[in-house]
Formats: C-alpha cells, sequence, structure tokens
C-alpha cells in the first residue's frame, strides 16, 4: 500500500506534517479530515522525504500551476479559520518555489500592512491576470473571498485540462510530420545519391520518374541548407506578423476559415469567453466590465474585436444575445442560449453551461479532426516513400535487363 506524505492543518491553525497509508488519495485526505484536520498538501511519498525548513528552494520559473496550486491552498486555509496573513505565512513557508515565496512574503507583508488581499495581489505586476485581480476584488467585496478563490482555482485547472488536451492530442500528428520529413530528407539526401555512380555509366536514358529523384537529391545535398534557411525565415516572418495587430487580425481571420481547425478555434473561444464571462457575472462583476475582462482573456483577434463591438450596443441599452449575433463569429446555439439566459434572469448560471458543452464539443471534435488527419499523413508519408523507392527500383531493372 502506497505511502504519502501530508501537511494539514489543525483547528488552531497548527501545521503539521506526517505519513499516512493509504490506497489512493482519496482514502488518505479522509483519515486526515477523521484527525480533526484540515489537509493542505497530500502527495506520494518519495523515497526520501526531505526535511521541512532545511530545503533548499529550487530557482525554477514561477508558472500558472504554481499559482493554481497556491490558490487552491489559500481557499483550503481560510476556510478552516485561519486569519488571512496567517494563512499567506503559512503558504510562504509550505512552498518549494523560492519565487513564490517571496511573493507570498510580499503580500502578506501588504496585507499586515492594511491593504486587502486584490491589492497586494495587483501589486505583484503581470503575475496575476486582470480576471484573476478583478474576481478577487469582487469576491473581497462580498464577503465570500475563500469561495472567490475556489472557484479561480476551479478555473484555472479547467483551462489547464483544456490546454493539456490539446497538447496531448497534437503529439501524434507533431511525431508523423516530423518522422515523415526526416524520412525523405535521408533518403534524397543520402540514399538515393549512393545510386547515382551506378546510374551515371549505364550509357541509357533512365525512367523519368529515377531522373526526377536524383535530381531532388542533388539539390538536396547542394542547396539543402539554403530550404532550412526558407522554412526558418517562414517561421520569422509569421511571428512578425502575428505580433503587428493588423496583420494579425488577417491571419486570425483566415484562421477562423480554415477547414476543422476554424471550427475548432471558434469552440475552444466560445467557451472561454463564457466561462470567464459567466464566473465574473456570478462574483458580481458589472456585465460592462465583465464584458471587458473576457475580452482579455480571448486569443483570437477577431472575435475579441467583436467583443468590443457588443460592449458599445450595451451601452446603447441593446440586450447581450443580439450584438452577439451580429458580430458572426458566436455560433447559433451559443446565442441563443445566452438569450434564453437573459430571458430567463439566469445569465451567469446558462454561460457557465455554455462553456461546459463547447469544451466537450471541442474534444470531441479534436478527436474527429485526428481521426482524419492521422491516417491522411500516414498515406501521404507512405505514397512518398514508396515513389522514391520504386523509381530506384525502376532503374535497377532497366540495368538487369541490359545485362541479361
Amino acid at each position: 500500500m502506497p505511502v504519502y506524505q501530508y501537511k494539514a492543518a489543525t483547528a488552531d491553525g497548527k501545521i503539521v506534517n506526517g505519513t499516512l497509508s493509504g490506497g489512493t488519495r482519496e482514502q488518505v485526505v479522509e483519515q486526515i479530515q477523521a484527525l480533526g484536520q484540515i489537509p493542505i498538501r497530500v502527495d506520494e511519498s518519495a523515497a526520501q522525504a526531505k526535511q521541512p525548513g532545511h530545503r533548499r528552494r529550487p530557482r525554477r520559473r514561477l508558472t500558472a500551476a504554481h499559482i493554481t496550486a497556491m490558490t487552491r491552498e489559500l481557499s483550503i486555509l481560510l476556510r478552516a479559520g485561519l486569519p488571512l496573513d496567517r494563512a499567506l505565512g503559512i503558504l510562504a513557508e509550505l512552498t518549494e518555489l523560492e519565487q513564490l515565496a517571496r511573493l507570498l512574503g510580499d503580500v502578506r507583508e501588504r496585507v499586515k500592512g492594511g491593504a486587502t488581499l486584490t491589492d497586494a495581489i495587483e501589486s505583484q505586476g503581470s503575475v496575476f491576470s486582470r480576471f484573476y485581480v478583478n474576481l478577487l476584488r469582487a469576491g473581497e467585496a462580498g464577503g465570500a473571498l475563500e469561495v472567490t478563490l475556489e472557484r479561480l482555482a476551479d478555473h484555472m485547472e479547467q483551462e489547464k485540462e483544456l490546454r493539456d488536451a490539446l497538447l496531448s492530442a497534437l503529439i501524434y500528428p507533431a511525431i508523423l510530420i516530423v518522422v515523415a520529413v526526416a524520412s525523405i530528407f535521408i533518403l534524397l539526401g543520402y540514399v538515393v545519391p549512393q545510386f547515382t555512380e551506378l546510374f551515371e555509366g549505364v550509357g541509357q536514358a533512365l525512367p523519368l520518374p529515377t531522373r526526377i529523384t536524383i535530381a531532388s537529391g542533388e539539390f538536396l545535398q547542394r542547396y539543402g541548407w539554403i530550404a532550412l534557411l526558407v522554412m526558418v525565415g517562414a517561421v520569422w516572418w509569421l511571428r512578425r506578423q502575428l505580433d503587428h495587430p493588423r496583420h494579425r487580425y488577417r491571419w486570425h481571420a483566415r484562421f477562423l476559415r480554415l477547414p476543422l481547425a476554424g471550427d475548432i478555434i471558434t469552440r475552444i473561444e466560445v467557451a472561454r469567453f463564457a466561462r470567464t464571462l459567466g464566473i465574473l457575472l456570478h462574483n458580481g462583476v458589472t456585465l460592462l466590465k465583465a464584458l471587458s475582462i473576457a475580452k482579455d482573456t480571448l486569443g483570437n483577434a477577431v472575435i475579441a474585436k467583436g467583443i468590443e463591438g457588443v460592449a458599445g450596443s450595451l451601452k446603447e441599452g441593446q440586450s447581450l444575445a443580439v450584438p452577439l449575433a451580429e458580430t458572426k463569429t458566436f455560433p447559433p446555439f451559443a446565442v441563443n442560449m445566452i438569450r434564453v439566459g437573459e430571458e430567463s434572469g439566469r445569465l451567469e448560471e446558462i454561460l457557465l453551461q455554455v462553456a461546459a458543452i463547447y469544451d466537450r464539443e471541442t474534444q470531441t471534435s479534436i478527436k474527429r479532426a485526428l481521426a482524419l488527419v492521422e491516417p491522411v499523413l500516414i498515406l501521404v508519408l507512405g505514397v512518398l516513400i514508396a515513389a522514391i523507392i520504386i523509381s530506384i527500383l525502376m532503374a535497377i531493372l532497366g540495368i538487369n535487363q541490359l545485362v541479361f
């Protein structure tokens, strides 16, 4: 049975460390709660546990995953009844990341000096997003800080799960493409030239496919570095285009028109917009301000530009659904769901439902797209390699006929 190390808070705010055996992490959490303690962190025990207070904090970069974990743990400590400054101090002591420890220490000092948690968080610069800061401010104003922190952590975990799902789905096609390109380069650049001297002494015209293959191999040997430079230059040029707002808008419009990919991009952006807007409205942020924040979370410039027009229409007294439909970028289903939410007075609830629906549809669309792309890639790779091999065999068979 695996052994787990845990950190937990007692009723009087003390932090205790210990180890427990359990089949799963959830079982260990239940054991800790049965002891009257609030579990903060439960990890499967390593071969050698580090001694608290004597560990050297690694100098790693602060990531969104660290912020998510910190937010979740702060919510747990506040739910346990600990004062805010004490909870921040505990997290600063427990974290294994030096940069996060300094950040939490600075936030704690500002809170002890009379600042609100939101103001202390906002003073940390770009570490925390505008969405994070504004949702936290709404939670503090409503007296539900721990609930807001929990929702923030849930939101960031959902975003991470979606990103991880996208990356995992793209790994296999990326490997196929790399293998295909490498195989073709090896065949044309190194294997085919080995037959060139053999064919030169034949004294007979080679078949057209063989001549094309040999010419391609010679080109790669002589000018392959130019082809590599062209590919690198194309990537650099595209990055420069996407850095410029006007060109980025045009490219993002092209991306939305792509078959399969355009539909997936739209679903991802609609889910992100609906979830962000729903959470903000649920926590008391005004609609106009929530729209402005939600717009900043979007990655596609075309859809973000459409949201700017929606905000203008709201100022003129229109509902949310009408200008969203006029943008032509939001799917009719999402627009109709939002209209129902406005009419029923359950807009924030409907928005969260829309986000969940489009999250599921995004994953389904990605699986369907990959089910089509992967066999196509395999087929193209097989055809290209077969064409190269057949072109060489045609010449070799021609030589054998001359000999016999």
